[in-house]
């Protein structure tokens, strides 16, 4: 994760992963939009999966557990508040 832009309430943050690779299960503080770039990753959230796929956003509600598994290489932009964090769960 990399970021791209700080304004005075959100921050921009770039996505990258490659085929295979996994975010494990992790919550945003605060909601987060994911705005997808290129390929295909599935987003589990509350037993569901939501495939992010090019042109397609998704926005991940707070304190939601949830995990994403790259299934094409892939990147997007993510927008969140500059308070929210990202945490991860450790089983």
């Amino acid at each position: 994760m990399t970021r791209l832009d700080l304004g005075n309430t959100f921050k921009v943050l770039q996505v990258t992963g490659s085929a295979g690779m996994n975010m494990p299960e992790h919550v945003s503080t605060k909601e987060a939009v994911i705005i997808i770039q290129k390929g295909q990753a599935i987003l589990k959230l509350k037993g569901i999966d939501h495939v992010l796929e090019l042109n397609k956003s998704f926005v991940v509600p707070a304190g939601q557990k949830h995990e994403l598994q790259i299934t094409e290489d892939f990147q997007a932009v993510v927008i969140m508040e500059i308070e929210s964090e990202i945490k991860f769960i450790n089983n």
